[in-house]
């Protein structure tokens, strides 16, 4: 049986853990901001802790590495993308209200800075792309399963008789992607003007109109008759 001495200090244990939690969790979200701004292979204890206005030893204490600290970060941010994007999308309704929350999440997500220098891993993975290793594996793997969802949402979306059978699934998925991926860059590039988000919202509604998704029949079809 414990005393009160001994809930005291399992409560206090408790804090502890849970202060230590929220830190690392403040850490490793400012290395995220960071890695799209200087790069992901930037992303070193020292410049972090310059960065965050922290000590190093704090951060050695909490990473035994650049590559831990990496993972890590690639982790947070993904915690924070399902949280801004993807977690709000499948709470709605129909696989094609779905894939258009994704989309208009993802754009959204850039356009409030959720990270100052665009879409974490667009610009995570455009910089190591040609380097082997866990954390390009980590990033890359992170993408697929992003592009693998849009995916998903078109293939439901045309079993429920929203979209089109005869769309290629994985080609539309492609060209949504791409518009997302184009206009996040091109935000970034312009110092945040807002013309490039709104000129992909057009356009992945003006595909996935040619797709079946408008109400009644789609252009596609109708000038096929």
């Amino acid at each position: 049986m414990l005393t009160c001495q001994g809930v005291t200090e399992k409560r206090n244990e408790r804090r502890r853990r849970s202060d230590g939690e929220r830190t690392r969790a403040a850490i490793l979200e400012a290395a995220a901001r960071f890695a799209t701004l200087e790069g992901i292979g930037g992303l070193t204890i020292g410049r972090l802790a310059d960065y965050a206005g922290m000590s190093k030893s704090s951060l050695f204490s909490a990473f035994g590495s650049k590559e831990e600290l990496q993972l890590a970060t690639i982790e947070e941010a993904n915690a924070i993308f399902d949280r801004e994007v993807v977690a709000p999308a499948l709470e709605i309704g129909t696989p094609l209200e779905r894939l258009r929350a994704l989309c208009e999440g993802f754009l959204a997500h850039v356009e409030r800075y959720v990270f100052p220098g665009g879409c974490f891993f667009a610009s995570t993975v455009a910089e190591i792309d040609t380097r082997p290793g866990v954390v390009r594996e980590r990033v890359t793997s992170a993408v697929a399963d992003w592009f693998g969802l849009l995916e998903q949402q078109i293939r439901s979306a045309q079993k429920d008789g929203q979209l089109d059978t005869g769309e290629d699934a994985t080609q539309l998925a492609f060209e949504v992607h791409a518009l997302l991926l184009l206009a996040n860059a091109q935000f970034v590039i312009s110092g945040g003007d807002p013309a490039p988000l709104d000129r992909a919202r057009r356009g992945i509604e003006q595909r996935l109109d040619l797709a079946g998704a408008a109400p009644g029949v789609s252009r596609r079809r109708a000038a096929s008759r």
